[in-house]
């Protein structure tokens, strides 16, 4: 039977805000429903740090036709916007979808943005993503080497032989650890390599059918903390000349350290980062962008990231320029000119 588009969408609009617009004929709601923008942001697996960071972004910027204002005491939000965290299979994908329209906005790590705007590293040969425009920098994304506790694996060359994941296919992460890899002489021939998502590394890990595995994730990622208060695990530094050579390759590589307590019982290590950019598109309408770059910076946003997952209070608007890899929004721009950021 087919469905009528609209009328589903109607239904759907009925369903998901019905507490705010409760007792609407359908007529009332068809006139609602053409003040409403929807706004897609593509994170990442449920059991990473994109996924509840996007919920706590998407809240924050949402307020639908019928909510109270900021001046109300209500939402400080985009007046008619709804914003929706999406999981993906993370920045590949998100990049994939903001190019061809399937999402609005999605996280992405510095390098992969990087390479998609100029058509270089895992984009060599293929259209460059050049409509691809920055909202802002988010947070360092640390390098996570998780193995099991008293494995005996101290340095990245003791994975050698080991059953490990690398991250899914469509991942940051994945196309990250092969350059670590690299960097220390090695490839996935080395190792006994798998290609999972984090909840299912985290899964096999936990069922002892894997030894290690790569994330990449502003700490504490969620799958790690449970890993580390149930099973038992080590972080393995990143480091070294190895890691310094990678960094002067790379720009958008960074040195970083995952502190001692970020995991329970577990000693911090020195590792690497990229940064978490909140990307959208050029077909993105100017002003609307310039109104969610003002609802991300405003106070009441502050306080959902401050008081929600512990990486939203590394989202600084002192550091949103950082490490972008591609450029602004204009919508963007004009908000952080209007501030001073930009000169």
């Amino acid at each position: 039977m087919r469905i009528n588009r609209r009328r589903a969408l109607l239904g759907g609009l009925a369903s998901s805000l019905g507490a705010t617009l409760g007792g609407l004929t359908l007529s009332s709601l068809r006139a609602v429903a053409q003040d409403i923008t929807f706004f897609r942001i593509g994170t990442g697996g449920t059991a990473g740090t994109y996924f509840p960071i996007g919920g706590l972004i998407a809240n924050a910027i949402s307020n639908p036709p019928g909510s109270r204002t900021c001046a109300e005491g209500g939402s400080c939000g985009v007046p008619g916007l709804v914003a929706t965290a999406v999981a993906s299979n993370g920045s590949v994908n998100n990049v994939a979808g903001i190019t061809s329209g399937g999402m609005q906005s999605g996280f992405a790590q510095s390098d992969v943005v990087y390479w998609a705007f100029n058509g270089t590293g895992i984009y060599e040969g293929r259209p460059k993503a050049d409509t691809l425009r920055a909202i802002a920098n988010l947070y360092p994304e640390s390098f996570h080497l998780v193995t099991r506790k008293g494995a005996g694996v101290k340095t990245i060359r003791d994975l050698k032989g080991k059953r490990m994941s690398l991250d899914e296919p469509g991942s940051g992460t994945l196309v990250d650890a092969r350059i670590i890899l690299a960097a220390y002489g090695m490839t996935e021939k080395d190792i006994t390599a798998e290609y999972l998502k984090p909840q299912q590394s985290a899964d096999k890990f936990k069922d002892g059918a894997l030894d290690a595995f790569f994330s990449v994730a502003g700490w504490p990622e969620g799958a790690i903390a449970e890993l580390a208060a149930t099973t038992g695990i080590d972080l393995v530094p990143i480091d070294g000349p190895e890691i310094e050579n990678l960094i002067k390759q790379y720009s958008f590589f960074a040195a970083e350290e995952i502190p001692d307590g970020a995991y329970k019982n577990v000693a911090g290590v020195k590792t690497v980062s990229v940064n978490a950019i909140w990307a959208t598109s050029t077909k993105q309408p100017d002003q609307m962008i310039y109104n969610i770059t003002a609802a991300l910076w405003n106070s009441n946003t502050r306080k959902l990231l401050d008081s929600g997952h512990a990486k939203g209070r590394a989202i600084k608007f002192e550091s949103a320029l950082q490490g972008l890899g591609i450029p602004l929004h204009p919508g963007a721009e004009k908000f952080y000119r209007e501030k001073g950021l930009l000169k």
